[in-house]
């Protein structure tokens, strides 16, 4: 399933979805014509290898510099193709403008930054002798989404799905859209476990992400900021220069 638009609109300019998808672009575009082992190196040092943190012997004897926490935040940024970058980008902008509505700017972008270090967590607890780096938002993103599957639980979800080679455009109740979505996400996780197979894809991340987005919302989300909730405690219609 690939999300077109959702229905609910926008109060606030989403400064913090901007700047995010903003810095996401720069660090892309930056990397994106590195040659195959200068780009391997760039995952290696920025983004997060569960051994080097967990095996720290280990990892220094494999010829990974000392400390590199900064890893923790800058593997949010890096994205590996163009279709890894796009698809997270574009579901950022789906559902991250709602959520700082709720929030603002600043508490948003705390939210997010939380979020990805959670969904973090959670894939290395399931992964902690990985030696494949984690990179890309998805983790961060999930927590926006769990956040929105318990504000907009109403809201609908105009999405694409392949069906073989031909694509069908329906609306789905974004409850049922995203709660598909953390299933496929958290039974992918346990597959991938039980099977103790690393893929290319950190199910356990976007698992812990959405569960992380759940749990965050209620210290970040802002009284009289929730226009479009499923319980709304504000009238758009008080905010200056609003358009529906």
């Amino acid at each position: 399933m690939f999300p077109i638009r959702d229905s609910v609109p926008r109060v606030h300019v989403p400064y913090a979805v901007y700047g995010i998808i903003l810095l996401n672009t720069i660090v892309f575009l930056l990397t994106v014509n590195l040659s195959e082992r200068d780009m391997a190196l760039v995952f290696h040092i920025f983004g997060v290898v569960p051994l080097r943190f967990s095996d720290v012997a280990l990892a220094a004897q494999m010829g990974y510099p000392p400390d590199g926490y900064w890893a923790f935040l800058t593997y949010m940024f890096l994205h590996g193709s163009w279709l890894h970058f796009i698809i997270n980008m574009w579901t950022l902008w789906i559902f991250a403008d709602n959520i700082e509505d709720v929030m603002g700017p600043w508490r948003f972008l705390a939210f997010y930054i939380l979020s990805g270090l959670a969904a973090l967590v959670v894939h290395m607890v399931f992964n902690l002798s990985s030696n494949i780096p984690v990179v890309g938002a998805s983790g961060a993103i999930a927590g926006v989404m769990g956040a929105y599957f318990l504000l907009y639980p109403h809201s609908r979800v105009l999405t694409v799905i392949p069906i073989i080679i031909i694509p069908f455009i329906v609306e789905i109740p974004a409850i049922i859209y995203l709660g598909i979505w953390f299933l496929t996400q958290f039974v992918s996780g346990v597959a991938s476990f039980v099977a103790a197979k690393s893929g290319g894809i950190a199910w356990w991340a976007h698992a812990g992400g959405f569960l992380a987005g759940l749990i965050l919302l209620p210290l970040f989300r802002q009284k009289g900021r929730c226009y479009f909730c499923r319980l709304p405690d504000a009238d758009p219609r008080s905010v200056p220069g609003f358009r529906h």
